[in-house]
């Protein structure tokens, strides 16, 4: 039995009291008493090691509700072309990257954004020729919704003039219908695929490196959004004793079938790893111009978006996964998108509750304004990236002008009574949860533009954006009797900050470093 009482510290318990305790103790990584110092000390028994958190702020432990983790796992280390602002320079990046790697090896991640550079034109197979004439080269853009490819790995694919777009998706062509090397949704999957195999190297390890950082960052636990793969890592560093976050693994929509064979269901598992809900994809993103919108994007006649899976189909899908007990997570970002998943879900309303099953609808980002009370009446969860709002704010003034929608409403859906969770998306986006934070309470990015915030009606409080990082992510899992707060019975995982952040302005949020990370009653990183 291992005693730990962490003391001298202001623990805001998000239990309903807003007055912070002084002390908590955990006995085998669960929290058994709260209190003042004193108080809490005279419970603990004989041989409890103390802690003593210099009187920091503490709060629950941050969980991420949206994070491809093996994807960042990968990526950390890899080309990174966010900086860049012009195709020149995106090409120069590519070019002393290429120079440090063994011949043939492929060049995967990229991140590129065209919207951002100063011409922002669409690049193609051609330039990435001209750079990388001996080796395959699958970029994925910022959002992840499209590839850019070279011919080698055109080749390596199959793909030339005569492949047919597949459903969901666009290979986009020139003048004579030969690929561009602009692979859109559900055509750049056999691209991805590869991304995640042993091409793009030992995952394990990668993940083994990752967790230390993700753990720096305050994050006790995390969804992954990620594939099979991942799901073996995760499971073999547990098997090690290596695992030191807590997982809640979704499953792929092309694994469904093999993982109602195998009898998963969302929730099975124990407190480090749990199976969650399968991800469907209803549309792309608004960098790739492909989320499903009811309407034309402004000045793009006949293009509201791609439909990756076609209502009918999508429809069935979630009634497959509800009648095995699996909660369903749909990507939906256009408010075509949002309205089809929340039909889909109504139609199995009733069999999704005899189950237990919270869906959710993941990004959420443009909703017509009379679908937002749908998510609280039919128990649907908004599980929201709040950076995608302020990395996006040029492209929504841009896309979406004119339109009237409830543009990442977390105020609006938080008050008409749905249950909000954070994550970051990375990594599209850094997964600090304190971005996340900063951007939800103050609708800025990190210069603070614009000010006063971008449709400032729809911010919320540091309360309630802390909560949506922690207790949120716990109800999306069916799991707020173990996490989310700070209070005997539920897991001893909290999160020592700098400063408090009930006391520093809003803009300060975003800079808010964490100095000690405890999972499990046990310190898994001291700054």
């Amino acid at each position: 039995m291992v005693s730990t009482l962490f003391r001298h510290a202001r623990f805001h318990t998000f239990t309903g009291s807003e007055a912070p305790v002084e002390a908590v103790l955990s006995v085998d990584g669960v929290i058994v008493a709260s209190g003042g110092d004193a108080d809490v000390r005279a419970v603990a028994r004989a041989g409890t090691t103390e802690v003593d958190l210099a009187g920091r702020s503490v709060v629950p432990g941050f969980v991420d509700a949206h994070i491809h983790s093996a994807s960042y796992a990968r990526e950390r280390h890899a080309l990174d072309l966010r900086g860049a602002r012009s195709l020149e320079e995106a090409l120069e990046g590519i070019r002393a990257h290429a120079r440090r790697l063994p011949t043939g090896q492929w060049i995967f991640a990229g991140r590129w954004d065209s919207n951002t550079w100063d011409v922002p034109v669409q690049p193609d197979r051609h330039s990435l020729d001209r750079v990388c004439p001996d080796r395959p080269v699958a970029l994925p853009s910022v959002d992840g919704h499209t590839i850019w490819a070279n011919s080698a790995a055109l080749a390596v694919i199959g793909y030339d003039a005569s492949t047919p777009d597949p459903i969901g998706g666009e290979i986009v062509r020139d003048d004579r219908g030969e690929p561009t090397g602009i692979l859109r949704e559900s055509a750049r999957y056999p691209l991805r695929e590869l991304m995640g195999s042993p091409l793009a190297g030992e995952l394990i390890d990668q993940l083994r490196s990752s967790q230390e950082h993700l753990l720096s960052l305050g994050l006790t636990g995390l969804h992954d959004i990620d594939g099979e793969d991942a799901r073996s890592a995760y499971l073999e560093l547990a098997a090690q004793g290596a695992l030191k976050l807590r997982i809640h693994k979704a499953i792929t929509a092309d694994h469904l079938e093999a993982a109602i064979e195998e009898g998963r269901f969302t929730g099975d598992g124990d407190d480090w790893f749990q199976t969650g809900p399968v991800k469907f994809f209803s549309d792309g993103a608004l960098g790739s111009h492909t989320s499903h919108m009811g309407e034309d994007f402004a000045g793009q006649a006949g293009n509201h978006g791609i439909e990756v899976i076609p209502y009918p189909e999508l429809r069935e899908l979630v009634r497959r996964a509800a009648a095995a007990r699996i909660a369903v997570a749909t990507h939906a970002i256009g408010d075509q998108a949002n309205h089809l998943v929340l039909n889909a879900y109504e139609e199995v309303a009733a069999l999704s509750r005899a189950a237990g099953l919270r869906h959710r609808i993941e990004h959420a980002q443009h909703i017509r304004w009379d679908d937002v009370p749908r998510f609280a009446a039919l128990e649907v969860i908004p599980s929201l990236q709040p950076t995608h709002c302020t990395s996006d704010i040029p492209l929504s003034e841009s896309l979406l002008a004119g339109r009237d929608l409830a543009n990442y409403a977390w105020r609006s859906l938080a008050d008409a009574g749905a249950h909000l969770a954070f994550g970051s998306d990375a990594p599209i986006e850094d997964p600090n949860p304190m971005h996340g934070i900063h951007a939800a309470v103050t609708r800025q990015n990190a210069v603070g533009s614009p000010a006063g915030g971008w449709e400032p009606e729809q911010r919320i409080s540091v309360r309630e954006a802390l909560a949506a990082h922690s207790a949120g992510g716990a109800y999306a899992a069916n799991r707020e009797h173990r996490q989310g707060r700070l209070a005997p019975g539920q897991l001893a995982d909290f999160v020592a900050l700098e400063q408090d952040p009930f006391d520093i302005e809003p803009e300060s949020l975003r800079d808010l470093r964490v100095m000690t990370t405890v999972v499990g009653g046990e310190v898994r990183f001291q700054r």
